[in-house]
């Protein structure tokens, strides 16, 4: 009888346990949420969706993100960029559609991709061979952003994260 008692009270403990592990597991917060900004440029559309990760006190250009790499321009799944409308970007067309947005930071410039294949993990399997345009842009100094953010606006879209902000041209 007390073996029988002992089990039942064990399990039982075990299974306290285990629902209190993932209630606290569920609480945590997401290191690099899920983001994303839309808004009008002239008459399109435009929808940026990315993970948007934080400094935290780490170097981000040229050490976590390395210089001269293909990059998922946010954390985790690849960024998106969709608009409902051609556009021009960098005075350069892009159809209409969803596009996997990479950049190849670099010391001084950055090129900007948009890729024929929106739905990846990373960069892993970035194949330069599927991208629809690619427009070279210079960065510029800014305040410090915590978080990597875009922002569109009238005149294109924004990606800054640390002191770094990269404005690309729409029309």
């Amino acid at each position: 009888m007390k073996t029988k008692n002992l089990l039942k009270h064990t399990a039982m403990f075990v299974c306290a346990m285990l629902f209190a592990t993932l209630s606290f597991a569920q609480n945590k917060p997401v290191e690099s949420p899920r983001d994303s900004v839309s808004a009008k440029v002239g008459s399109a559309t435009i929808t940026i969706n990315y993970g948007s990760p934080s400094v935290k006190g780490r170097k981000i250009w040229g050490e976590l993100v390395p210089f001269d790499k293909v990059w998922r321009a946010g954390a985790n799944e690849a960024t998106t960029f969709t608009t409902d409308k051609d556009i021009m970007v960098e005075g350069k067309k892009l159809a209409a559609g969803t596009y996997g947005f990479f950049t190849v930071p670099t010391a001084t410039t950055w090129i900007i991709v948009f890729n024929k294949v929106a739905k990846q993990w990373g960069a892993y399997k970035y194949d330069e061979s599927q991208d629809a345009l690619r427009v070279t842009i210079k960065p510029t100094s800014s305040a410090m952003n915590e978080r990597l953010v875009y922002k569109i606006n009238s005149q294109g879209f924004t990606l800054s994260w640390g002191k770094v902000t990269v404005p690309v041209k729409v029309k």
